[in-house]
C-alpha cells in the first residue's frame, strides 16, 4: 500500500507552476517519475526552479513538423505536375482574375512608355497618344507597343520630310517667282527707256 501511495503523488500543481516557469503549456512538461517523490515536495516557484536546474523538470522539444512533403509538391506544381482538370477546384477567372492580367498588363505597358520618354525617344504628345491608347486596350503586349511606337515615329519623320518638301518646293517658286518679276521689271525699264531715245530722235 505504501508503494501504491507513492506512486498515486498528484503532480498536478508542479506540473502547473513549472509550466508558468518555463512558459509552455502542461504538456510540454516532463517530470522526472523516479523523483515523484522530491518533486511532490516542490510547492513554491522557488523549489521548481530548482528542480529545473537539478534536471528533474524539463520543458520537452519542439515536434518536427517536416515541410519537406510541402515543398516537395510545391516543386512539382512550379514544374505544372498536379495542376489538371482533375485538381482545379475555381473558374478559370478565379483562378486568375481578369482584373490581375490587366493590371499586370497596364504596369507593363506604362513601365515601356515611361522608359521611352525619359530617354527622349518619344515625346510627351506621343506618349500621351501611346498612354491613351494603352488605356483603350489598343495593345495586347509589350511587342504590339513597341511596333506601333515605331510606326508612328516613322510616320512622324515622313510627314516632317513631307512638310520640308513642300515648304523647300514653295520657298524655290517663290525665289522663281522673284526672278520672274525682277526680269519683267528689268525688261519694261529697257522698253522704256528704248522708247523715249526713240521719241528723242525723232
Amino acid at each position: 500500500s505504501d508503494i501504491k501511495s507513492e506512486k498515486m503523488v498528484s503532480l498536478k500543481l508542479q506540473k502547473r507552476l513549472a509550466a508558468s516557469v518555463l512558459k509552455c503549456g502542461r504538456g510540454k512538461v516532463w517530470l522526472d517519475p523516479n523523483e515523484s517523490n522530491e518533486i511532490s515536495m516542490a510547492n513554491s516557484r522557488q523549489n521548481v526552479k530548482k528542480l529545473i536546474k537539478d534536471g528533474f523538470v524539463i520543458k520537452k522539444p519542439q515536434v518536427v513538423h517536416s515541410r519537406s512533403r510541402v515543398m516537395r509538391h510545391l516543386e512539382a506544381k512550379r514544374k505544372g505536375r498536379h495542376t489538371g482538370f482533375g485538381k482545379r477546384k475555381g473558374t478559370a477567372k478565379a483562378r486568375l482574375p481578369m482584373k490581375v492580367i490587366w493590371m499586370r498588363r497596364q504596369r507593363v505597358l506604362r513601365r515601356l512608355l515611361r522608359k521611352y520618354r525619359e530617354a527622349k525617344k518619344i515625346d510627351k504628345h506621343l506618349y500621351h497618344t501611346l498612354y491613351m491608347g494603352a488605356k483603350g486596350n489598343q495593345f495586347k503586349n509589350k511587342t504590339v507597343l513597341m511596333e506601333s511606337i515605331h510606326k508612328m515615329k516613322a510616320e512622324k519623320i515622313r510627314e516632317k520630310s513631307i512638310k520640308e518638301q513642300a515648304e523647300a518646293r514653295k520657298l524655290r517658286a517663290k525665289l522663281k517667282n522673284e526672278r520672274k518679276a525682277k526680269r519683267q521689271s528689268e525688261k519694261e525699264a529697257l522698253n522704256r527707256e528704248l522708247d523715249a531715245k526713240a521719241k528723242e530722235v525723232e
